[in-house]
């Protein structure tokens, strides 16, 4: 057996053709997912990035492995306790580790997101590790050589499992200059109008808003000109845009030459392909912009599609699913036992039978940028706001994601029987996370998180970004902003 899981970081998936996007920015990865199961609300239980792969690499949710933050108390993993034995449960739970002691496969890991993040664990149960060295600033052009020489000396070999992590989409947007702007002459998405400029400008502060997109100020870098430090206009709006969606372009023309080159080697008819991401990407929803620090529908919403041949081809599964499904999933179609430790669903099912699996809701959690825990079920979308990484978000806010897919109308106050529908099922998963705390915790990170100081990109910032919006004449928010968050210097 032959895996090659491709981890795109910061891959929308309404931005792909193979989920419906009217531009043609993923030829390659749509053939993949023609040829595979699309999994059409696949979230991340953890956002953004550290936090968001560690629940994938152990299957677990950020309140149990206590990886919730990218920086200070909580972007660890927790000691196991007196349960760990002469080797921890990383040696042998964790995605590549499961893969190599159960499923007998050579596991290497090729990117650079452990040093990104200091996150060594991560690399836990890989045999073969190639740090790309950028730390998360590489392109495609600095990891496909690297792809490309591992294959041309193991790729026709048996029982391996290749996770290739690129990282183009993800700020700051970096297609080579020569690469051009395939879409400069295509529409932009039809909800971004000049309107919702306006009434953003005018009504919306925080990092990474529509006048802050450099996270507390407007500043652009030379060195990555597709990106704007502000939206002023729909030319602005269409640099956002297509930045994006050329990082995306760019990335598929990499997956291309990979998919040729197993062609060439003979493995491709054979080759099991995961496709996912570890967030997504606001582009103006709920007033971000070239960012992931939301709990939102747009931020966790992830990519999941699984070419496995001999299953299901060419089909999709709109059950709502965790990324931390997909160990137990492996686990089964592998058929070997799953581990104790994961808290996931098997949704294998869906790829060999292509039967309807799923969970009720969703509980999904963002700790970096601002607080927040968010319940995804149904149509609906309820976010609950603990920090509000200076936005002046509501505590509530509910979204229908049928009639409103980039949340331009919140609900709360008009539906407070949805939020009390949100509100006792966030409860109920609560309850039951607390109540299997692992060995010797008794607490849930999030609350750690706020009496430390707050979340990492929001604390000791609420000053500087006040002087900035005085100096950006949007002194109206200034005492709101100091009413809420008096602890904040």
């Amino acid at each position: 057996m032959r895996i090659l899981y491709l981890d795109i970081d910061t891959l929308r998936p309404d931005h792909l053709g193979c989920y419906g996007y009217h531009r043609d920015t993923s030829p390659n990865l749509d053939r993949i997912a023609a040829e595979g199961v699309r999994f059409d609300n696949c979230y991340t239980s953890d956002a953004p990035c550290l936090p968001s792969r560690s629940a994938l690499m152990t299957g677990t949710f950020g309140i149990h492995n206590g990886v919730i933050n990218h920086d200070g108390f909580n972007a660890d993993f927790r000691p196991q306790g007196r349960s760990r034995g002469f080797r921890s449960q990383l040696s042998f739970d964790t995605l590549p580790a499961y893969l190599k002691t159960a499923g007998g496969l050579r596991t290497v890991y090729i990117g650079g997101f452990a040093e990104r993040h200091s996150s060594f664990p991560y690399y836990a149960g890989f045999r073969e590790i190639i740090d790309t060295g950028m730390g998360g600033m590489e392109s495609a052009e600095h990891v496909t050589p690297s792809v490309m020489k591992w294959l041309d000396d193991n790729g026709a070999n048996d029982n391996w499992y290749l996770h290739v992590n690129y990282w183009d989409p993800h700020t700051p947007y970096r297609a080579p200059e020569e690469f051009g702007n395939p879409f400069a002459d295509q529409p932009l998405p039809a909800w971004i109008t000049p309107e919702l400029i306006a009434q953003q400008r005018q009504t919306q502060v925080g990092p990474h808003g529509i006048l802050d997109i450099n996270m507390y100020d407007d500043k652009e870098n030379p060195r990555f000109p597709r990106q704007p430090g502000k939206v002023e206009n729909m030319a602005d709006a269409r640099r956002v845009i297509d930045g994006y969606d050329c990082g995306v372009r760019y990335v598929d023309g990499h997956v291309g030459q990979l998919l040729d080159k197993l062609a060439a080697l003979g493995v491709l008819d054979d080759l099991v392909i995961i496709v996912s991401s570890d967030h997504g990407e606001n582009l103006g929803e709920i007033g971000m912009w070239s960012e992931h620090g939301t709990a939102d529908h747009i931020t966790c919403r992830i990519p999941m599609i699984i070419r496995w041949p001999g299953k299901q081809a060419g089909t999709a599964e709109d059950g709502l699913h965790y990324n931390i499904d997909l160990l137990p999933t492996l686990a089964d179609l592998i058929g070997k036992p799953p581990r104790k430790s994961w808290e996931g669903q098997s949704f294998a099912a869906a790829v060999d039978k292509g039967a309807a699996t799923g969970h009720d809701e969703l509980i999904l959690s963002q700790c970096c940028h601002g607080c927040q825990r968010s319940v995804r079920w149904d149509n609906w979308l309820y976010i609950r706001t603990y920090h509000d990484f200076f936005h002046l978000f509501p505590r509530e806010m509910l979204f229908d994601l049928s009639a409103d897919p980039h949340e331009q109308r919140d609900l709360a106050a008009e539906r407070p029987d949805i939020c009390r529908e949100a509100a006792y099922r966030y409860l109920n998963w609560h309850d039951a996370m607390m109540a299997t705390q692992p060995e010797g915790y008794y607490h849930d990170p999030l609350w750690e998180e706020l009496a430390n100081g707050g979340p990492c990109h929001a604390h000791n910032h609420l000053a500087k970004y006040c002087q900035r919006l005085e100096e950006s004449g949007r002194e109206w928010a200034i005492p709101l902003l100091r009413e809420r968050h008096p602890e904040e210097k």
